[in-house]
């Protein structure tokens, strides 16, 4: 007897929101609906920094996307829509209300790339070459190395361009340099 298996892929819709207020949206989406959360799950991508004012330094959460919330489903239903648009701070979906679409091409995988680190990502571990060059060893800016602008050694974060959403935004990484003992650079350098 064969036995069939449904893959069900989910699916990303993005939409746009006030800047600053995606979570109070969340919440404000959840009291309307908590049946809706069975079917779906808000994504706030965040990212967490080191800020340092006066002379003290404290850890902070920055979105990701600022003023963009994701949502995972397999279908957007009607009463789902009904409820994101007439909560209060909602714009729109991407790319318009009347064309809402999943998302796909380089907009899916940028999202992808940091929903692989978790809610919160956090810093890169990196280390810099004989040429003064950032070498990204492992963490969010892997693979984003050819959009990297800026690097601020001083407060260990990297400015990267990203295309999303048909617009072009300069995000701060974290990062931090790893030491390399001499053992390891010897290595390095006879391979």
């Amino acid at each position: 007897m064969l036995a069939y298996v449904i893959i069900l892929f989910m699916k990303y819709f993005a939409l746009q929101v006030k800047t600053n207020q995606e979570e109070a949206f969340i919440n404000k989406v959840s009291q309307k609906s908590i049946n809706i959360f069975n079917e779906v799950r808000f994504i706030f991508p965040k990212r967490q920094l080191t800020i340092r004012k006066n002379g003290k330094t404290k850890k902070e959460l920055k979105s990701i996307f600022p003023g963009y919330l994701f949502i995972e489903t397999n279908f957007l239903s009607t009463e789902l829509y009904n409820i994101i648009k007439s909560t209060p701070n909602f714009y729109r979906f991407l790319p318009n209300n009347s064309n809402i679409l999943p998302m796909h091409g380089k907009d899916l995988i940028i999202l992808q790339h940091f929903l692989t680190f978790g809610d919160v990502i956090e810093s890169s571990k990196i280390t810099f070459d004989d040429n003064d060059r950032i070498v990204i060893k492992e963490g969010p800016l892997k693979g984003l190395e050819g959009n990297i602008i800026k690097v601020d050694r001083r407060k260990k974060r990297a400015k990267v361009k990203l295309d999303f959403a048909n617009d072009n935004f300069i995000l701060d990484l974290a990062f931090e340099v790893m030491n390399i003992n001499e053992n390891d650079s010897i290595k390095n350098k006879d391979t």
